[in-house]
């Protein structure tokens, strides 16, 4: 008995007769659109990973800032 996994269920609940089709080996016909939307998903992927790392740059330059501002206000007292 083969392995049912997540996505082979999700699959089903999407479209059953798709679901079929791989599941018998029946290869897709559309093959460029698959490739575009693959790359297309790569692409959001590097976006969203990009914008984590200067979010998280900038709470760094930020803490830095305020401990800076705390070490000029103690030494100015």
């Amino acid at each position: 008995m083969p392995i049912t996994r997540a996505s082979d269920i999700g699959s089903y609940l999407y479209c059953r007769r798709a679901w079929k089709y791989r599941r018998d080996g029946v290869e897709s016909e559309n093959k460029a659109e698959l490739a575009a939307g693959t790359e297309l998903h790569r692409r959001h992927g590097l976006k969203t990973l990009s914008a984590t790392l200067l979010r998280t740059v900038g709470l760094i330059l930020l803490l830095a800032a305020v401990l800076m501002l705390t070490a000029y206000c103690a030494a100015q007292l």
